[in-house]
C-alpha cells in the first residue's frame, strides 16, 4: 500500500513518506479515538479505555502526531545523549518504526541546567528523540483520561487553559463582599523531583512496564551514570501530565471536607485555585488554614513523596496582598479587588529591557527596536487582563530613559537637539517617539517606532468554565465560541502573520488545526511563488504551520519533476 493512500488509524506496513501524510485525517482519526475513551471513562467501562488507548498508542495516526509534536517544538534542535536528531524527512519516516513497545528500552537522560530566577540552576533531563516520541505517543492516550478526572480549578500543563484563567478564578472567588478574606500560598519543596515512584506506578492508568522503564532510566552528567529513585524528569513531555494527575483530588477532598464552615454559615470559603505546583487556598479565618487546611494538604501530599515548602508556605490577608503568576493580588482601602502586576515581575522585565539595550553592540536602531518591541508586546499581553493601565505608563517611561542613555553613550558629542531629531519623531500627540529605520527583504528601509506599552488595550478576561473536557464533543461548540473570541481579543497586532492569523480564523489551512503563534513555528507561505513572479501581497499569502509549508513545497515540487520527466517520454 502506498503511504499516501494509508489509513489515517492502521499501522505503517513500511516506512512511510513523511511529505505525504495527510494531517487532516490523521488529526481527524486520533480526535475521534480520544473522544471514545473519555466517554468509556465516563460509563466506567475500563477495559474499553484499555483497549482504545492500546488501539491508539498502536495506530499510524498516532505515531505521526507523536513524531510531529518532537519535531515542531523548540526542543526539536536538542539532541539527547545519542547526540540524534530528526531533522531531515527521511529521519522522521524512519522514526515510524522505533515507535514500537516490543523491545523498547529508553536511554539515560542527557542532564543540563538552566538559570532560576533567583540565582540558582534548575535541572532538566533531555530524553532522545525515540524516547521524546514515544513519551508524546502514550500521552495521546493519558490525557483524555486525566482530563476526565482533573481538578475543575487547575489550570497549568492543560489544554486550553492559562494562567489568566487561574488569575481571573483568584479574583472571582476574592472580589464578593462577603468572600474570604486569608489566603494560604502554597509551596511544593522540589514537586517534580520527589514524587513517589511507587505512587504513580499505582495510579496512574497506562502501561506499567513503560512508566517504570522513563521513571527509572537515570540520567548521565559528566559521562557518569546516576539512577533516578523518586520524581519525574523535567524536560519529558509526559512529565506535566505525571505531576498534574499526582496533585489532582486535592480540591475535591478540600470540597468534602469543608462543606460547612465551622459556624455553620452556609457554603465553605475554602477554595482551591493551582497552576501546576503553585497554588492558593482561601479560609475565613488563619486559625482556620493553619489549624485545618493546611494539615490536611501535608497530609495529602505526604502518600505521594511530597512535602510543603516551610520557607515559602505562608498565610497572607487579601488586605496585604499576596504574588501569584507574576501579579499582584490585593483588596485596597475603597473595598476593591485588583490584580496588577507584580513588583517582581516589573522589576525582572526592566531588567531585560536593559540587558537587551546593554547587548546590542552595533546594532542599528531599527534592528534594537524590532528586538525591544518583542518582549515589550510579550510581556504587556500576558498582563493586559489586570488593572495594568498605569503600570504600563510607568514601563514606558522607564523604558524611555533607557534608550536615552543609549541614544547619549552612542553620540556623545552630539548635542540632544541633533539626538532628537535623528531618533525621535512625532507620532500624533507624542513628540518623542523612539524611531529606527529597519530593512526589509529587498533592502529597503522602513520606519519602526518603539511600541507604546500604554496603548495596549486592557482587556476583562473571560475564563473558562470549570467542568469544560476538550477531548469531549459535548464542549465543542462551546470552545468554539471561546476561540471566536480568542481569535478577536488575543491577536491585536498590525503586522502581517496578526493579519493573517485573523482572516484564517487562527487555523492552518492545510491540517484545519489552530496555529497557536507563542508555542509553534508558524511560516507565510505564497501560494504563487515568488521566484515564478507571485506578489507579496495579502491575497497570495496564507499563514501554516512550518511543517505543512514543508509539505506543500515538497509536493509542488514532485508534482513539477514528475511532468518534467513525462515531457520528456
Amino acid at each position: 500500500m502506498a503511504a499516501a493512500e494509508m489509513p489515517a488509524g492502521a499501522a505503517p506496513e513500511r516506512t512511510p513518506d513523511w511529505h505525504s501524510i495527510d494531517w487532516t485525517k490523521v488529526w481527524r482519526t486520533v480526535r475521534r479515538l480520544q473522544a471514545r475513551i473519555v466517554k468509556a471513562v465516563a460509563e466506567g467501562r475500563w477495559n474499553k479505555v484499555k483497549a482504545l488507548v492500546y488501539l491508539l498508542t498502536r495506530s499510524f495516526s498516532g505515531r505521526a502526531l507523536a513524531i510531529l509534536r518532537v519535531v515542531s517544538k523548540s526542543g526539536a534542535k536538542t539532541p539527547g545523549v545519542d547526540g540524534i536528531l530528526w531533522n531531515t524527512p527521511e529521519a522522521k519516516s524512519a522514526a515510524f518504526g522505533t515507535l514500537r513497545r516490543h523491545g523498547y528500552r529508553p536511554q539515560p537522560l542527557r542532564r543540563v541546567y538552566i538559570p532560576k530566577s533567583n540565582g540558582k540552576r534548575r535541572g532538566l533531563g533531555i530524553p532522545t528523540m525515540t524516547d521524546r516520541a514515544m513519551q508524546a505517543l502514550h500521552l495521546l492516550g493519558l490525557d483524555p483520561i486525566a482530563e476526565s478526572h482533573a481538578d475543575g480549578h487547575s489550570y497549568g500543563f492543560r489544554r486550553e487553559r492559562r494562567c489568566a484563567d487561574a488569575l481571573a478564578q483568584t479574583h472571582c472567588v476574592l472580589s464578593h463582599r462577603h468572600g474570604p478574606q486569608w489566603i494560604l500560598e502554597g509551596d511544593i519543596k522540589a514537586c517534580f523531583d520527589r514524587i513517589s515512584h511507587q505512587w504513580l506506578l499505582t495510579h496512574v492508568p497506562m502501561d506499567q512496564q513503560l512508566l517504570r522503564k522513563w521513571l527509572k532510566v537515570g540520567f548521565l552528567e559528566k559521562h557518569a551514570w546516576f539512577a533516578t529513585t523518586e520524581g519525574t524528569p523535567q524536560g519529558g513531555i509526559i512529565s506535566p501530565a505525571l505531576a498534574n494527575w499526582t496533585l489532582d483530588g486535592l480540591q475535591r477532598l478540600l470540597a468534602e471536607q469543608f462543606a460547612q464552615t465551622p459556624q455553620g454559615q452556609g457554603k465553605s470559603k475554602v477554595h482551591l485555585v493551582r497552576y501546576a505546583d503553585d497554588f492558593l487556598i482561601t479560609g475565613t479565618s488563619k486559625e482556620l488554614l493553619r489549624d485545618q487546611v493546611q494539615p490536611l494538604v501535608a497530609h495529602f501530599l505526604k502518600g505521594r513523596g511530597l512535602e510543603l515548602s516551610h520557607e515559602k508556605t505562608q498565610i497572607t490577608h487579601i488586605e496585604a496582598g499576596f504574588d501569584f503568576l507574576g501579579q499582584n493580588v490585593r483588596c485596597y482601602p475603597c473595598g476593591k479587588v485588583l490584580t496588577k502586576p507584580s513588583s517582581q515581575s516589573i522589576r525582572t522585565f526592566l531588567a531585560k529591557i536593559q540587558e537587551t539595550i546593554d547587548r546590542s553592540g552595533n546594532q542599528t536602531a531599527g534592528e534594537l527596536i524590532q528586538r525591544l518591541n518583542q518582549q515589550i508586546k510579550g510581556w504587556t499581553m500576558y498582563h493586559r487582563y489586570a488593572a495594568s493601565k498605569r503600570t504600563f505608563t510607568d514601563v514606558d517611561h522607564r523604558i524611555f530613559q533607557m534608550v536615552w542613555r543609549w541614544c547619549r553613550r552612542r553620540h556623545p558629542k552630539k548635542s540632544r537637539k541633533w539626538i532628537k531629531t535623528t531618533y525621535f519623531r512625532r507620532d500624533g500627540h507624542r513628540h518623542w517617539v523612539f524611531t529606527g529605520t529597519l530593512l526589509n527583504q529587498n533592502g529597503q528601509g522602513r520606519p519602526i517606532p518603539l511600541m507604546e506599552a500604554a496603548k495596549v488595550r486592557i482587556i476583562r478576561y473571560v475564563k473558562i468554565r470549570s467542568a469544560v473536557n476538550p477531548y469531549d464533543p459535548k464542549w465543542e461548540r462551546y470552545l468554539e465560541a471561546r476561540w471566536g473570541w480568542q481569535l478577536a481579543q488575543t491577536r491585536t497586532g498590525r503586522s502581517r502573520i496578526d493579519s493573517l492569523w485573523k482572516e484564517q480564523q487562527g487555523r492552518c489551512v492545510v491540517c484545519d488545526q489552530p496555529l497557536r503563534l507563542a508555542e509553534e513555528d508558524c511560516q507565510i507561505h505564497h501560494r504563487l511563488w515568488r521566484s515564478r513572479g507571485g506578489p507579496d501581497t495579502a491575497d497570495n499569502l496564507e499563514l501554516l504551520h512550518a511543517n505543512c509549508h514543508r509539505q506543500i513545497h515538497v509536493q509542488e515540487e514532485r508534482t513539477k519533476a514528475a511532468a518534467s520527466r513525462e515531457g520528456r517520454l
